[in-house]
């Protein structure tokens, strides 16, 4: 049995604590290895991304990341191909239509799982507890993601607004949506604004007193 999870609701830590964020900080992590961007350099397809993959996958405790064949791979990165609207949206309408259209497609009439007493009971909106890699991981997505918007009534996530970036990332907290995956991108992307804008300042004119102009030359009087 695959000691899988989605989204374990633990009350006394919060409905946005623990796992609810971890699993759409999972999804975030998983697409920043399997969609382009411009700070993934992994091949798709390549040894490397499925080494990366499954190096996150277990940091997510899924212990059985190691069974993933080339045709779970190639599963995983479609759902995350069709994950990556949801961060690009504009705005939580926009994101949520999205959701909805995925949930539609793809989701099954939710569910309370244990996996066998292996962990928590939470939700599950996939076919089963053993469902294809590719369906698990774009269901509880978009059910993590979903409780997000749900709480915050903003966008869940985003990609990085720094055009040198682009790295997929979670909306915390409560406050406003951020617009960069980090600080380092937002302290770049300002100083670099900054500069841009001192450089279009137009020069101060010179304080230099103007030359006086040669009177013109009159005409001989016939």
């Amino acid at each position: 049995m695959k000691t899988r999870y989605s989204v374990v609701v633990e009350r006394p830590r919060g409905f946005l604590g623990g796992s609810v964020h971890e699993a759409a900080l999972r999804t975030a992590d998983i697409l920043a290895v399997l969609t382009p961007w411009p700070g993934n350099l992994l091949a798709p397809g390549a040894h490397e991304e499925r080494t990366r993959l499954i190096v996150v996958l277990r940091e997510y405790g899924e212990s059985e990341a190691a069974d993933i064949s080339p045709a779970d791979l190639a599963d995983l990165r479609q759902a995350a191909v069709e994950l990556r609207p949801v961060f690009a949206a504009a705005d939580a309408a926009t994101a949520a239509n999205r959701m909805n259209a995925l949930i539609v497609a793809h989701a099954y009439p939710p569910r309370l799982t244990a996996h066998g007493s292996t962990s928590g009971w939470h939700l599950h909106v996939d076919s089963s507890d053993d469902a294809p890699w590719g369906e698990w991981f774009l269901t509880s997505s978009c059910l993590a993601l979903a409780v997000l918007l749900a709480e915050r009534q903003a966008l869940p996530a985003a990609l990085c607004a720094s055009p040198s970036c682009g790295r997929p990332f979670v909306n915390v907290g409560r406050g406003p949506a951020r617009r960069y995956c980090s600080s380092t991108c937002g302290t770049r992307e300002r100083v670099a604004a900054h500069r841009s804008s001192r450089s279009r300042v137009p020069a101060a004119p010179s304080s230099a007193p103007p030359s006086s102009a040669a009177p013109a030359s009159q005409p001989p009087r016939g």
